[in-house]
């Protein structure tokens, strides 16, 4: 077993585990206590964190890597060297200061940011954000979190380590072996045609979610919505929360919650052109960090 630590005063603008993990944003973490998404104020939390990492990113099997948040260290234990891992898995190369800096000046987001600070963005595998969020409509957090752990155990590759049997996300050919049948007996609704059509388009090659990478933003969220069961705003929610468009602002029911509340200027009508006006009072550049911290604040509670 390996363990080290990484101090969280040596992050600009700080770091916040049990946020980043538990804002919604990633299904691919679980609490060791079985936990997630219960609290209320998901701030500040000393859990454990774990994830499995996939064999492409350690170019062997893959890997469990353990994670929490204790006086002011992000502590880890894993088979393999974790530290890179976490440093991209979780944002931690992001400044933080510089973001909020470019942040425009308004309550609602300031009161945001305070309220969560130090969450990050994540990176997550691609095909495992494109599955998380094809089931993610009308469903909430906790509902998402526990498909994507029954899709693991049900067709993932069993993980051994310290003491317990943890569970890769499927890869795309062994989620494209799965029945539309046995989806729905794992609760998966009306998303099982979506999820079983999409692995099969990856598995194939007939179109993956990393491509949309080497895009231009627009012309990256158009090319997801070939995928089954993808949207406009799933294709946003993937482009933000694994292949790095810190830009995108998925319209979900909190973003349009706020844009009627508070900026009905950036109500356009359609999706795109509405997704343009609210990014650009968002700031632009960052506004998908924007966006996700106005999601965990009014998600858990904040008033609008």
């Amino acid at each position: 077993m390996e363990t080290g630590s990484i101090p969280v005063d040596s992050l600009s603008g700080g770091f916040d585990l049990q946020a980043t993990v538990e804002s919604g944003q990633t299904y691919v973490w679980s609490r060791e206590d079985d936990r997630m998404f219960e609290d209320e104020v998901a701030h500040g939390g000393d859990a454990w964190y774990a994830t499995v990492l996939p064999s492409r990113l350690t170019d062997g099997a893959p890997a469990v890597v353990q994670v929490r948040q204790r006086d002011g260290q992000i502590e880890w234990k894993s088979s393999v060297d974790a530290h890179d891992h976490l440093v991209r898995l979780l944002r931690l190369d992001d400044d933080l200061d510089a973001i909020a800096a470019r942040t425009p000046d308004d309550p609602l987001l300031t009161t945001a940011y305070d309220a969560y600070r130090g969450m990050r963005l994540v990176r997550d595998p691609p095909f495992a954000s494109l599955v998380s969020f094809i089931c993610s409509a009308q469903m909430r957090v906790s509902r998402i979190h526990g498909m994507q752990t029954r899709l693991a155990r049900e067709f993932g590759d069993p993980v051994e380590f310290d003491g317990r049997t943890y569970y890769a996300f499927p890869r795309p050919e062994q989620l494209a072996r799965a029945t539309e049948e046995r989806l729905r007996e794992l609760r998966l609704g009306y998303r099982a045609p979506y999820v079983a059509r999409t692995a099969e388009m990856v598995a194939s090659g007939e179109a993956r979610p990393e491509d949309a990478a080497d895009l231009e933003y627009e012309d990256a969220r158009e090319y997801l919505t070939r995928f089954v069961g993808v949207g406009e705003k799933v294709a946003d929610c993937v482009l933000l929360f694994s292949l790095g468009f810190l830009e995108a602002v998925p319209l979900d029911t909190w973003i349009r919650t706020a844009i009627a509340e508070y900026y009905p200027e950036c109500d356009r009508g359609g999706y795109a052109e509405t997704s343009r006006a609210i990014r650009e009072r968002f700031g632009g550049e960052y506004a998908g960090y924007v966006q996700t911290y106005v999601f965990l604040y009014l998600r858990t509670g904040g008033a609008v």
